[in-house]
């Protein structure tokens, strides 16, 4: 009996033993590390619009200095710094009595030379008569006629003099040439000043439309004129025109919020700064509240159509002294990291690729930290409309 249940312990040993030996040849090998699953996104040519950012500064629509036409002392300042004035206001008042006086002696100079026309008149009347009599020569008719052409020469000239008198007169009167907002007045009530003076009496800038003004590099300028003759209807037309015709431009001010009037681009100027290689380019924007003022700064924002792009999120790249990767999958769906090269054009969740990728492969979207080349992933093929415009949600918020 104790025979059979050693002979029994035995056959349970070695059952045991088969059975464990078996189930290791189905199982994971030793070392060998689970699949994990990855996102992956199949990448396809998309139309995407991008923004372009440049630092600019901000002009009035006009901006005149103002200063005065006659010598005079200040007497009076009806307006003050920062104050808004319409066209034809009056700003500052000089001291008047000299150039009343030259209008007063003007004026009776003008007296003076009418009565010496008319004495000259009645002259021609009464010796026409006697010459039709043939009392007095011709000689001495004409010499009455020629006075009279004298003396209305003179009447003229007494009458120019009056009229430059009556202007001087209205100059010390200084006025607004625009309607526009008052700047820094540097003189005060008493202050002597004239045509000669250093400084301006003010400025007045007229802020209906801002122009910001800013630069563009030679490179960009020459991407954006073959874009937009690439886009434009017709050969005939300039690029100044086709410019013109681009989508509107924003204006980010300096607490980082869009200003709400949208603005049109300029061509400020075609030529090239051979000091800095950049062009000159203005966008005017409209500021019925007058919320812009002459001086500031902003950031112009210039959308930029890219079609058949390949567009990738910026969480599915990584750097590595100072240049961007991706990891593509395989056919045996295993990662490598590819290099990449990306425009200098602002998305913020997104990456049009300029060289590196080509339509059809694909590539990891998250995880990019736990993968390494070579490694074996199961491939989870993710919405690439869903995730675009997940991210574009995102872009809009962030915006605002």
């Amino acid at each position: 009996m104790k025979r059979n249940n050693q002979n029994l312990l035995l056959f349970i040993t070695s059952f045991l033993l088969i059975s464990c030996g078996g189930g290791g040849q189905q199982g994971m090998q030793p070392g060998q590390q689970q699949v994990q699953p990855y996102p992956v996104l199949n990448l396809q040519p998309r139309s995407i619009e991008l923004t372009s950012s440049y630092p600019a500064t901000l002009e009035g629509q006009q901006t005149v200095e103002i200063r005065p036409r006659v010598q005079g002392y200040i007497v009076d300042m009806p307006v003050d710094e920062g104050e808004v004035v319409s066209k034809g206001q009056t700003l500052f008042r000089l001291n008047s009595e000299e150039f009343e006086q030259q209008v007063r002696s003007a004026k009776a100079d003008v007296e003076a030379a009418k009565a010496g026309v008319s004495t000259a008149e009645d002259e021609v009347t009464r010796l026409s008569s006697l010459a039709e009599k043939d009392i007095i020569s011709d000689y001495q008719l004409q010499s009455a006629k020629n006075n009279l052409k004298s003396q209305q020469a003179a009447l003229a000239q007494a009458q120019a003099a009056l009229e430059n008198a009556q202007v001087n007169l209205g100059y010390t009167n200084v006025k607004s040439p625009t309607a526009g907002v008052i700047g820094k007045i540097p003189y005060r009530i008493g202050s002597l000043v004239s045509s000669t003076i250093a400084q301006p009496l003010t400025m007045i800038s007229n802020i209906t439309n801002i122009y910001a003004y800013f630069s563009m590099s030679e490179r960009e300028l020459l991407e954006m004129s073959q874009s937009v003759a690439a886009s434009g209807e017709g050969g005939s037309k300039t690029l100044q025109e086709r410019i013109s015709e681009m989508p509107k431009v924003n204006l980010i001010l300096p607490d980082n919020t869009t200003y709400r009037q949208q603005g049109t681009l300029r061509l400020a100027s075609g030529l090239i700064d051979q000091q800095t290689g950049s062009a000159s380019f203005r966008a005017v924007f409209p500021n019925p509240q007058e919320i812009l003022r002459s001086g500031g700064s902003a950031n112009i924002q210039i959308p930029v159509q890219q079609t058949d792009a390949i567009v990738i999120p910026k969480k599915s790249t990584y750097e590595i002294q100072n240049k961007r990767f991706v990891y593509t999958v395989t056919d045996s769906n295993t990662v490598e990291s590819t290099e990449i090269t990306t425009l200098d054009l602002s998305a913020r969740q997104l990456f049009v690729v300029e060289d590196g990728l080509s339509p059809g492969i694909s590539i990891v979207t998250t995880g990019l930290g736990s993968l390494q080349d070579g490694a074996k992933i199961k491939p989870q093929p993710v919405n690439a409309d869903s995730l675009y415009q997940s991210l574009t949600i995102e872009d809009q918020q962030i915006a605002q």
